[in-house]
C-alpha cells in the first residue's frame, strides 16, 4: 500500500493521543483481533492520508468523523474516492455513533463483512 513516509511520525503521535471515540471503538471492538479475529491497525498511513483504522485482510478502512468533518465534506468525499481507488472499502462513523451506539456500530460492521 503506497504511503508518504513523512506521515509515519505523525501517525505515531496520533496513536498515542486517540480521540475518545477512537479509543472506545479500539478497546471495545477492534483491539487484539476481537472483531471476528481480524487484525486492525490504528492510524495507518495510506497514500497521502492517515486513516483511523485499517484491516489489510479485508482491505477495509474505518474512519471516525468528529465535528470538524461536517465543515468540509468535499475533503472527505475526495479522500474516500482516493482510498477507494486503491481498492479499499471505506466506512465512516461519527463520534456520536461510536460514543452513544457502539452496539449499532458493531452490528453495522458485522453486516458489512458477512
Amino acid at each position: 500500500m503506497p504511503y508518504d513516509p513523512k506521515l509515519t511520525a505523525l501517525a505515531r503521535i496520533n496513536r498515542k493521543n486517540p480521540t475518545p471515540a477512537e479509543q472506545k471503538i479500539w478497546f471495545e471492538i477492534l483491539r487484539s483481533c476481537q472483531f471476528f479475529t481480524y487484525k486492525f491497525l490504528r492510524q495507518k498511513p495510506i497514500d497521502r492520508f492517515i486513516v483511523d483504522f485499517y484491516c489489510s485482510a479485508l482491505r477495509w478502512v474505518i474512519e471516525i468523523d468528529g465535528d470538524s468533518h461536517a465543515e468540509n465534506p468535499a475533503y472527505d468525499i475526495n479522500r474516500t474516492q482516493i482510498l477507494q481507488g486503491h481498492k479499499l472499502t471505506v466506512t465512516r462513523y461519527t463520534n456520536h455513533d461510536v460514543m452513544h451506539n457502539i452496539d449499532g456500530v458493531y452490528d453495522d460492521m458485522a453486516r458489512q463483512i458477512s
